[in-house]
């Protein structure tokens, strides 16, 4: 049987536990609330299904066959720390928490001396939303034994690759759009409600997003940036100016703005004499254009 031994008891690893123990492992847990008066109560409440047990952090290094990290950001490399007496040769740690590519390393540095092996992992869905099926890339030198074992636990865990970095850099790249849609949603339904249009802009949002796949409703709009955003500079700097009716601090339309006056800037059309066949053309357009101005800037 496996025995996997969570360091920090949240949505996370409530979830995941639950998937864990109904595949057969064992499952363990270690939160620092479990230091505090009523901190067991706490994490017995955050379960999903049968609690798992939550032994010393001594215990829990000494029996887990897989430790993995889910504590928040802030104290990971801290955690990983504490953890180095403890561990052994054979066990893997895995660092599940969103952290960067550096941080990564350095957890991966850290944890070398106790001779367990490191892994990181990147969560790539929202779990309020995926729950244990969410998406998860390994990278490390035993990732793909360890996605083979969390997948036949339940996970939808994915090997990604030896070099560690690489899925924190994929998680975080991908954050430029998951949190960048959150911003913009927030901002647009605050504007929303200050106009008293706020549900039936929802309902709009939603309707275009349904009407089609995201391949095709994402790609037109990266394919049509390359010959359209000078268009659609003049009509953002019109919504700037309806934000600032409304009193609404709009820091994503500025910045939305500022991409699409950058384009005109550099000349992107120029570059498409035809409207381009794929967005990943205008991506390399761009990427060409943008690296030729900051080389001149440099230069200046």
């Amino acid at each position: 049987m496996t025995i996997c031994g969570f360091l920090g008891f949240g949505e996370v690893a409530s979830r995941f536990a639950q998937r864990l123990h109904e595949r057969g492992a064992r499952v363990l847990a270690y939160d620092v609330l479990l230091d505090r008066p009523g901190g067991r109560d706490v994490l017995v409440s955050r379960a999903i299904g049968p609690a798992p047990d939550f032994p010393a952090l001594p215990e829990l290094t000494a029996r887990a066959d897989i430790v993995l990290s889910t504590v928040t950001t802030d104290v990971a490399l801290s955690a990983a720390k504490t953890c180095v007496p403890l561990l052994r040769a054979g066990q893997v740690y895995v660092d599940l928490n969103a952290t960067s590519p550096s941080v990564k390393r350095e957890t991966a540095s850290v944890i070398a001396p106790s001779g367990a092996d490191f892994v990181e992992g990147a969560i790539l869905s929202a779990i309020g939303v995926a729950g244990a099926d969410a998406k998860v890339l390994l990278c490390g030198a035993r990732a793909g034994e360890l996605a083979a074992e969390l997948s036949k636990l339940g996970l939808n865990a994915h090997a990604y690759g030896i070099e560690i970095g690489k899925a924190s850099s994929f998680k975080m790249l991908r954050s430029v759009f998951s949190k960048g849609i959150e911003a913009l949603l927030i901002e647009c339904l605050l504007a929303g409600r200050r106009a008293g249009i706020e549900q039936a802009l929802w309902e709009e949002i939603v309707a275009t997003m349904d009407a089609a796949s995201f391949d095709d409703v994402g790609g037109n709009w990266v394919r049509t940036h390359a010959t359209a955003h000078a268009r659609r500079s003049h009509e953002m700097r019109q919504v700037a100016d309806v934000l600032r009716e409304l009193r609404v601090d709009a820091p994503m339309t500025a910045a939305t703005l500022a991409l699409f006056e950058r384009s005109t800037r550099i000349a992107l059309k120029d570059a498409f004499p035809a409207p381009p066949a794929s967005a990943a053309e205008v991506i390399a357009a761009l990427d060409a254009r943008i690296d030729r101005l900051m080389k001149h800037t440099q230069g200046q």
